[in-house]
């Protein structure tokens, strides 16, 4: 089955891993509002890169990299084609193997990002 793209991401991740890039991203709201620095965190939000930019950025190297080294050995167009079908199969499904360490790293999906945006907008608009 083919998740809802608001979901896909998070679906594919592991739960104590969600749950921790959400409390990161609460503390980051109170720590704003706490501070009044609302306006600068909206900023930094602005610049942040989501899973898929970071995930097609990951996936154009590779393929890059793979076709650089096919020019010396065809062997290696082997990583060019690997590259291409993970940036398949997450389209579809949501998944692939550098997702999980984008998580663990604490890259979100923009719904996550958009989801703090609204909150700290929220805050502003009450202040």
């Amino acid at each position: 089955m083919i998740p809802d793209t608001q979901s896909r991401v998070p679906s594919h991740t592991l739960p104590h891993i969600n749950a921790r890039i959400e409390h990161e991203t609460q503390a980051r709201i109170t720590e704003a509002a706490r501070t009044g620095t609302i306006d600068e965190r909206l900023a930094q939000l602005d610049r942040e890169w989501d899973t898929e930019r970071t995930l097609q950025t990951n996936f154009a190297v590779v393929a890059l990299i793979g076709l650089g080294l096919g020019l010396r050995n065809p062997r290696w167009l082997a990583l060019t084609a690997g590259a291409s079908a993970f940036m398949v199969q997450h389209a579809i499904q949501g998944w692939c193997p550098p997702l999980a360490l984008f998580r663990r790293l604490g890259i979100r999906d923009a719904g996550e990002i958009e989801r703090e945006r609204s909150a700290l907008l929220a805050l502003k608009d009450h202040a």
